[in-house]
């Protein structure tokens, strides 16, 4: 029996993860559960889940909980704040920590969970996108074992070879291929893309998700952040990772290897897969998708991206070209442009320029310490801010 910690557990990647250790109460329990402030939805897994804790983000939202939790009978204990989190994220009593906070609020608590030793199954691409390798790093010090959640990355790791350690050459990979779906505009005139609204940005035609990551889908800078991320977690060079439009998203990624061998990983676009797969590993259990009928779809197609038509890409592939602090710049202003564009402070295309602007402006250090990285997020965020108007 498993205990895990689930990080995130309102948003979609925590309902379906529940939803697999609902399926397997033989195997899995639930430690703790974490939202920032969807507290009607947390009481409600936690009635369903029995948590030995909850946490939330605010003293306020805590009490809340607390009395709706007692109300039902139930003695979880309930914390709040970004300590909290880290708790729970390294607590002897969790096993597992699904990592799926969205953005740069997930970091330090991904970070205790590798200083920990703990199992990650790594859903926050942000985190490893900003801290590259001092995550490596705590993971390998501590002897944690990280297991990637993105579909694509999931992927590649179903792929690789059953030794695989972090060395393209060594397991004689030719380069890795990361499928996007090109999310809703992948046909849209470009010229109109000025007008898009928040609502047709998350609108995904084949996945469902978050708003934010729904947005980054659109802008094609979710491609870009798994390609660095893709880097750190596969050890391999940007020259390496080829992104490859595929909008069906039956393929989720492939490994290409050195002989002339392509290996792809398919399924129905459902992240219970991923999930799955990365909470038994090396085994396998039921998630509850439906099995693929190849029959049904009958045709696969592929195209390169458009650059013109999604410029966030290139940017991601330019701050990993730059190293240092460059890609935690890059999420801090795509954070910041998102919520102005989903707020309709500014358009669409602005998002990729807002990026720019911040990633023109400042300097790419070196990343040393979380410390440091924190601090170059909160700047960041503040140029970005700045540009918003501009």
């Amino acid at each position: 029996m498993q205990a895990i910690s689930v990080l995130g557990s309102t948003g979609s990647i925590g309902v379906s993860t529940l939803d697999v250790v609902g399926r397997h109460p033989e195997r899995y329990r639930v430690y703790a559960l974490t939202a920032h402030s969807r507290v009607d939805e947390l009481a409600a897994q936690c009635v369903r889940f029995h948590p030995q804790v909850a946490v939330v983000g605010t003293a306020e939202a805590a009490g809340v909980l607390q009395q709706k939790l007692r109300a039902q009978g139930l003695r979880t204990e309930v914390a709040y704040g970004p300590q909290a989190l880290c708790d729970v994220a390294s607590a002897a009593a969790c096993d597992m920590v699904m990592a799926a906070i969205v953005g740069a609020a997930g970091l330090a608590s991904t970070l205790a969970a590798a200083r920990a030793g703990k199992k990650i199954l790594l859903a926050n691409k942000e985190a490893l996108v900003m801290s590259g390798q001092l995550l490596i790093d705590a993971v390998a010090e501590h002897k944690a074992t990280l297991l990637p959640i993105d579909s694509e990355h999931n992927a590649i790791f179903q792929c690789l070879p059953h030794d695989f350690r972090r060395s393209l050459d060594d397991g004689g990979i030719a380069k890795i291929l990361l499928t996007a779906s090109g999310g809703p505009f992948l046909k849209r005139a470009v010229d109109t893309l000025d007008s898009v609204t928040p609502d047709e940005a998350v609108a995904h035609p084949k996945w469902v998700m978050g708003r934010k990551i729904s947005v980054d889908s659109a802008t094609m800078m979710n491609k870009g952040l798994e390609v660095i991320e893709a880097h750190w977690l596969f050890g391999a060079p940007a020259d390496r990772i080829e992104v490859m439009i595929h909008p069906q998203s039956v393929i989720h990624s492939m490994v290409s290897y050195i002989d002339g061998s392509v290996l792809a990983q398919l399924g129905n676009p459902d992240m219970r897969t991923p999930i799955a797969n990365a909470m038994a590993y090396p085994e396998r259990i039921a998630s509850g998708v439906a099995q693929l009928d190849l029959t049904q779809i009958g045709q696969l197609f592929f195209e390169r991206p458009d650059l013109a038509r999604f410029p966030c890409l290139k940017l991601a592939y330019d701050a990993l070209h730059a190293g240092g602090s460059s890609a935690a710049i890059l999420n801090a202003a795509n954070e910041v442009a998102v919520e102005a564009f989903l707020n309709q402070e500014i358009g669409f295309r602005m998002i990729d320029q807002v990026i720019a602007r911040v990633m023109d402006k400042l300097p790419h250090g070196t990343v040393t310490d979380i410390d440091a990285l924190i601090e170059q997020d909160k700047i960041a965020r503040s140029v970005a801010q700045s540009c918003l108007t501009l």
